[in-house]
């Protein structure tokens, strides 16, 4: 687990830790600390380690703080007997606010970090400056013939996670394995999407060293994210939604994976309408990108994010023109 450190001791950013009722949020804040931020979202099961290798490259631009989503990363595990909810999530996003007194957000997401940000955008149009998503715009809507099993699913499994958690003694510890072996879990797991040698920038911060088993680790998230509850509209809501960011001309850019095997990340009717509508939408496919491109092809992403930047923010601008 050393070699991870070797990418990290460059100093590249602060940890930060953000009160909430439950405990704390954690992140990673690249770059100035006295502007406002971008605030960056990771996708489900990862952390804000998905950022490690395009955050310092945009940093000199404009500043990011990266965050753990409850129950990821270093950030606090929601209470026993509480189901995670992508709600939740985007309630996460007014708590930041809130603690660092912003009247206005600038938002990245990848992949259910980019839904989240989707989500936010539509209920609180007058709130945000621009968004940015990573190889999706929202969540896939499951066909409304298999939507009631999976709640069911869903509703029972959080149900036996949360007895799991209650009944396990201060001794017992999850599954361990090499760091070898956690790679190759999560390389496998992400469909081949993180390439090998990327994999510990997420681990980084998903795994913790076992107390049981010398030189093994086990995952330290919080299980019960697997069967985290969705509020996901269909086409007709999601067009609704996308109105009301279309009607504020909110700076929105979209950056797919052509190669990226996730079912979110096809062309839909709602990417055809915010390019309709919204004069300030772009989107663009990297060819050789996966569903996770902003962490393995993270300079081709980084230059499409600083070119939006220069055209839609302008501390970003500022920033530019005493570079020249």
């Amino acid at each position: 687990m050393t070699k991870i450190y070797l990418y990290l001791q460059r100093k590249t950013f602060s940890e930060v830790r953000i009160q909430v009722p439950w405990g704390y949020i954690s992140g990673r804040w690249y770059g100035d600390q006295n502007e406002r931020p971008i605030l960056a979202l990771h996708g489900w099961q990862d952390n804000c380690g998905t950022f490690a290798k395009l955050a310092p490259l945009i940093a000199p631009y404009r500043s990011l703080l990266c965050i753990d989503l409850p129950g990821h990363g270093h950030s606090s595990h929601l209470p026993a007997g509480i189901l995670y909810h992508n709600i939740e999530y985007v309630r996460v996003i007014l708590r930041v606010m809130q603690t660092y007194k912003w009247e206005k957000v600038s938002l990245m997401g990848h992949s259910m970090g980019g839904s989240v940000c989707f989500h936010f955008a539509a209920f609180c149009p007058d709130r945000v400056d621009m968004v940015i998503s990573l190889d999706i715009i929202k969540n896939v809507y499951w066909p409304t013939s298999v939507v009631p099993t999976l709640l069911a699913h869903v509703t029972e499994k959080a149900l036996s996670d949360n007895e799991r958690l209650l009944n396990a003694s201060e001794s017992s510890e999850p599954p361990s394995y090499t760091f070898k072996q956690c790679e190759t879990l999560l390389y496998e797991g992400s469909q081949k999407s993180v390439e090998l040698e990327n994999c510990k920038f997420i681990l980084e911060r998903n795994i913790s060293k076992s107390e049981l088993y010398p030189d093994k680790y086990y995952f330290s998230r919080d299980g019960r994210v697997k069967y985290l509850l969705e509020f996901n509209p269909n086409t007709g809501m999601a067009l609704e939604m996308a109105k009301r960011i279309c009607k504020k001309t909110i700076p929105y850019l979209v950056i797919k994976g052509g190669e990226s095997t996730n079912p979110s990340a096809k062309a839909s009717e709602l990417d055809e309408y915010m390019l309709a509508n919204n004069k300030n939408f772009e989107s663009y496919m990297y060819p050789m990108g996966t569903h996770h491109l902003h962490l393995n092809n993270a300079k081709p992403v980084a230059q499409k994010i600083i070119g939006f930047l220069q055209k839609h923010d302008n501390e970003a601008s500022k920033v530019v023109q005493s570079k020249i």
